[in-house]
């Protein structure tokens, strides 16, 4: 198995394996005999295996503590099939398939109908496509007949070609945009002499334009069958059920009889170190070093992945004390990118602009190559142990995610790899890992340097991995003992299972509900202050939050970090985490405690500013954020350092650079307090016992400074249109929006947001998108946004997309038309229907999830409402008209007023 934190796709490695029947005994699923041909597999934790006769795996995740299904199709084939001229085209036919089949024409459309939240993705050894959607028979019905249709039955046309190929080639465009993109797919590159992991994923640009559609639908037909497939369905439904549809629909397609081209390519080791540099336009410095290390299933693959956590964990890694704190960097990270076959072990770090690189290189190699001399310390094993475990255990929790999180280990070969990595974990010694490292992470083995030639070159050699039947022969499933209620998501339910309570100065919020893992959701919002005395505070404030996890009176930051490890505290906020029902009062009062008692350490605070100083010049010739920042300002009418004005580039670096810490501090004791705020805890827990913890902790803690809302507001500003210039990226930006005189209580409110959906904010299947991607093929992504106010009138919306530099006049072009047809013709009544259905079952969904409830719980208390004003708005919602949709939208709406912005690179352009 491979352990994996924020690591990149595992691999396939192919599987067999054997079952017995018995004989006169019909097979069984929770006590109902298996469709015919249909034979049952290994089971795990509430998964069961199933194999079809044309050789499709199934795999079953029923679990009824949330109203959502999952169905996830993994294709085990992925970048590394291509063959020569043919790079890229595995993405490009991830692309394709949603290009229709015979009986489903229209994908993207289906889906939004349904509220299905869907995506593709493909990485080196697999491609896996999914859907999440509210739980119904007919979604499931549909989503499994749609699926097994386009395993086969995919058009994959030349017209779909034509248009997608220019979409896919401006994701390729974007991606040239980013300093770590360009430089991850040269270290992949330089790493590799021969073996197809040196090739990006998103492939080569002039295979993209050139790719033959026979060569794309020979491709298809070899890898897009049954027996190279493994099918998950994960959430809430009827598992005899599914299964007949499973076999009525997959079972279908017959087995094919074409043999799967093997796989014969091994990299040779690597016989000295290697450098390269890529010499872009840019505003941030990277160093990045690499070293081979085995496939997934090698012994050695789980020690090395222990390693990297150690080297690269933030606050707690090694690397992250020798550079970060030491002022030599402003990031480091670590991660291993391995699978089917020999991979990638990375070590960077981000260097500030003007600042020697060499040192930092010199500094990495070193500490990298010296691991294996410095053992890790118990404390360090027992912390990573918990980082990867409490992984695991966030997505067994959450059928959704580990629903799409399978295909990784099914790409190795087998998805009980999940539990069998999760149970070996305490059989990792420090020893193991020490002596893991010191194989491989060599000097001859090492991208990063230049050729020098030595008589003597310490080659680092790569042993076989074993065979997955050899991993998994001495494993022994544990029985899940995880449990849950069936919770209805209706805003009535919500509303009765509710109790508001007021707590000191909080307005609070508590669900209880039963929840697999016994999970559970907080949300704290706290006011203070007015317009007047955070007036020139907008930066010291935003610092002041930002230091309130770097350290507190009885914790350094990197011993809070282990802190909120240990009470499985996640969500990367102290005011917005989910935890678990044995560990919420301790994260309660670890809360209370961060809030109340920070440290504000002198060398944290310096290590924050030169981060966000390196963040905001790494921006200054991005076209998205220069496009964004210059449509900000042009919209701006508030003096300087008023809390609502939009503060420039340079007023940000400004600010930043002069500001002390004591500033911060000052901040911190004249406004942080609880005297106002509002509070909601959604899951597993006791009322009267969170309700107490609050009391105790956070009660009389109250703010200095008065306070009141800060009102928004908009002026009025011409229309008119600015370019900028952005040399050297290949990849442009635009941005449209026009102010309305709206708020989210007004009649027409529901309308216009049902319009904008329609029109940019529905998907693939938007008109926007409809017509810039699908047709036009000038976009790789896009949309329209609506932003209305609740408690003010400052609203608007927007438009906007990326592409190529010499596309940005056709796509602005484009964005006009559709923005007058919509208005000239207006929407039509099946739009409204598909609209209507897609929305709601997306509202629906997303009250399905703790964390979203708790949210809104904290924000309706801070506008006095309740989930009634959620339930009469979606009865507004629903009884809209076709004319009430299209007069809100001419109403509103007006393209005469429109300020737009284009950044992109003006030669390329021309």
């Amino acid at each position: 198995m491979t352990l994996r934190r924020a690591s990149l796709p595992a691999a396939l490695l192919s599987s067999n394996f054997f079952i017995l029947t018995l004989t006169f005994v019909a097979p069984v699923v929770h006590g109902q005999a298996l469709p015919p041909g249909v034979v049952k597999g290994p089971s795990v934790e509430g998964i069961t295996e199933y194999r079809l006769p044309n050789g499709l795996k199934v795999l079953l995740f029923p679990d009824s503590s949330k109203p959502t299904v999952t169905v996830n199709v993994t294709y085990l084939v992925g970048s590394r099939h291509e063959n020569y001229g043919e790079t890229g085209m595995a993405h490009l036919l991830e692309h394709l398939m949603f290009k229709g089949a015979p009986k489903n024409r229209n994908i993207p459309q289906q889906f939004a109908e349904r509220g299905m939240n869907f995506n593709g993705t493909t990485s080196q050894d697999r491609t896996n496509y999914y859907e999440v959607f509210p739980a119904s028979a007919g979604n499931l019905k549909w989503a499994l007949d749609m699926e097994a249709e386009r395993m086969t039955k995919s058009f994959i046309a030349k017209k779909d070609l034509d248009s997608e190929m220019t979409v896919v080639r401006n994701e390729y465009e974007s991606g040239e945009n980013s300093p770590f993109g360009v430089l991850m797919k040269r270290m992949e590159s330089v790493a590799f002499d021969w073996h197809s992991y040196g090739r990006s994923t998103i492939g080569n640009r002039s295979d993209i334009e050139n790719v033959k559609i026979e060569n794309l639908q020979a491709f298809y037909r070899t890898w897009y069958q049954p027996d190279n497939a493994v099918l998950l369905v994960a959430g809430k439904f009827d598992p005899a059920q599914t299964l007949a549809w499973i076999g009525k629909s997959f079972g279908a397609i017959p087995k094919p009889k074409r043999k799967l081209p093997p796989f014969w390519t091994v990299e040779p080791a690597q016989d000295g170190e290697r450098q390269f540099a890529v010499r872009r336009k840019g505003d941030v410095q990277l160093v990045l070093v690499g070293y081979k290390v085995p496939a997934g299933l090698h012994p050695d693959a789980d020690p090395l992945q222990f390693m990297s956590d150690i080297q690269g964990d933030t606050p707690n890694g090694r690397l992250h004390k020798l550079l970060v704190e030491t002022g030599k960097a402003a990031q480091v990270f670590s991660f291993g990118q391995t699978g089917y076959a020999p991979g990638l072990q990375m070590f960077g770090a981000v260097v500030k602009a003007g600042q020697p690189v060499e040192p930092v290189r010199d500094a990495l190699v070193e500490a990298v190559e010296g691991f294996a001399k410095t053992p890790p310390t118990a404390e360090e094993m027992e912390r990573t142990r918990r980082n990867f475990a409490n992984g695991i255990e966030k997505a067994l929790n959450d059928p959704q995610q580990v629903g799409v999180a399978l295909s990784e280990q099914i790409a190795l070969g087998d998805w009980r790899l999940l539990f069998q990595g999760r149970d070996s974990l305490p059989k990792i010694t420090a020893p193991q890992v020490a002596e893991a490292a010191g194989r491989y992470l060599k000097r001859d083995n090492r991208v990063v340097g230049l050729f020098l030639p030595e008589d003597a070159p310490q080659r680092a050699t790569i042993g076989p991995a074993p065979t997955v039947q050899e991993v998994m022969k001495d494993y022994q499933a544990k029985e899940s003992v995880l449990t849950s209620e069936n919770f209805d998501p209706s805003q009535d339910n919500i509303m009765k299972r509710t109790e508001i309570r007021k707590i000191g100065g909080l307005e609070v919020a508590l669900l209880p509900k039963k929840n697999r893992g016994e999970t559970v959701a907080v949300d704290l919002r706290l006011h203070w202050g007015d317009e007047k005395n955070q007036f020139g505070k907008s930066m010291v404030s935003a610092v002041a939050g930002e230091m309130l996890t770097r350290g507190t009176a009885k914790y350094t930051r990197a011993q809070l970090a282990d802190a909120m490890s240990k009470l499985k505290m996640s969500g990367g906020s102290v005011y917005h985490f989910d935890t678990t029902r044995e560990h919420l009062d301790e994260a309660l009062r670890l809360m209370a405690h961060v809030l109340k008692e920070p440290a504000f350490p002198e060398a944290e605070f310096e290590q924050l500013r030169q981060q966000w100083i390196v963040g905001i010049e790494a921006n200054r010739n991005e076209p998205q954020a220069r496009a964004s920042q210059a449509i900000e300002e042009y919209f701006d009418h508030w003096p300087k350092g008023d809390p609502r004005d939009v503060m420039t580039v340079d007023e940000q670096l400004a600010a930043l650079k002069t500001m002390t810490l004591d500033d911060v501090k000052a901040y911190y004791r004249e406004f942080y307090g609880a005297s106002h705020g509002e509070m909601a805890i959604v899951g597993d827990f006791d009322k009267e016992a969170v309700s107490r913890t609050i009391g105790e902790t956070l009660s009389g803690w109250d703010s200095k400074a008065a306070y009141a809302r800060i009102l928004d507001a908009n002026a009025e500003r011409a229309a008119t249109r600015k370019a900028i210039d952005t040399p050297d990226k290949e990849n442009g930006f635009y941005t449209a929006r026009v102010n309305l005189d709206l708020r989210s209580d007004d009649p027409d409110f529901p309308a216009l947001e049902l319009a904008n959906f329609i029109f940019g904010d529905g998907g693939l299947k938007s008109r926007l998108m409809d017509r810039i991607r699908q047709k036009d093929g000038l976009s790789y992504g896009g949309g329209s946004n609506l932003a209305v106010g609740d408690i003010d009138r400052a609203s608007h919306f927007s438009i906007s997309a990326i592409a190529a530099p010499q596309n940005l006049k056709k796509l602005e072009a484009a964005v006009r038309e559709e923005l007058a047809r919509a208005l000239k013709e207006g929407f039509t009544a099946a739009e409204v229907a598909g609209a209507k259905s897609g929305l709601l079952q997306q509202r629906l969904q997303n009250r399905s999830r703790d964390g979203v409830v708790a949210s809104a719980w904290s924000n309706y208390l801070y506008l006095d409402r309740t989930f009634e004003w959620s339930k009469q708005h979606e009865q507004k919602l629903q009884a809209l008209t076709l004319e009430q949709v299209n007069a809100a939208f001419r109403k509103h709406v007006d393209p005469a007023k429109l300020v737009v912005v284009v950044a992109g690179d003006e030669s390329k352009a021309k």
